[in-house]
């Protein structure tokens, strides 16, 4: 059970530091042709993040920013719930509370990754041959991550 626990915890911690850098870095799509890229807050170009996006003004990519930034801080008060709950909660009780805010977690990714796989993973409104970044990619590896970590939660009982 020991071992379990610690395991989940890293996978947590993991996936609230993919959460970070899946957020912050600039690769959500990259160009094909040359050193370009774009992310959920600049459009990086031969390395310099300075140029604005142009869609940037667009409801979307503002619910996509706000999505992603409540995963993170779900997923960071899912981390500190599970650890207070680890040393204070009574045996036998099941860690329902941790389980409930990483599926909002859960959810909150989901939307946000699907608002911005819809309007922008194509690529098309920026560059005309692209594919996607690491951190689209690192953002459904969290989603995944989530939803295991918040099932698991809700089923493991402290003994």
């Amino acid at each position: 059970m020991l071992v379990l626990l610690a395991g989940i915890f890293v996978v947590h911690i993991a996936t609230v530091i993919m959460l970070f850098v899946s957020t912050i870095a600039n690769v959500w799509v990259v160009s094909d042709v040359g050193k370009a890229s774009v992310g959920l807050w600049k459009n990086c170009t031969n390395f310099n993040c300075d140029g604005d996006l142009p869609y940037i003004h667009e409801d979307a990519l503002k619910a996509v920013q706000a999505f992603m930034i409540l995963s993170i801080i779900f997923s960071v008060i899912s981390l500190m719930v599970f650890v207070f709950q680890l040393f204070t909660m009574e045996k036998g009780n099941r860690f329902f509370l941790s389980g409930a805010t990483m599926l909002v977690c859960w959810l909150c990714i989901l939307v946000g990754a699907s608002i911005y796989t819809h309007h922008y993973a194509g690529g098309q409104q920026v560059y005309a041959n692209s594919h996607h970044g690491y951190s689209f990619i690192l953002t459904w590896i969290c989603f995944c991550f989530s939803f295991i970590i918040g099932i698991l939660y809700l089923v493991l009982r402290k003994k």
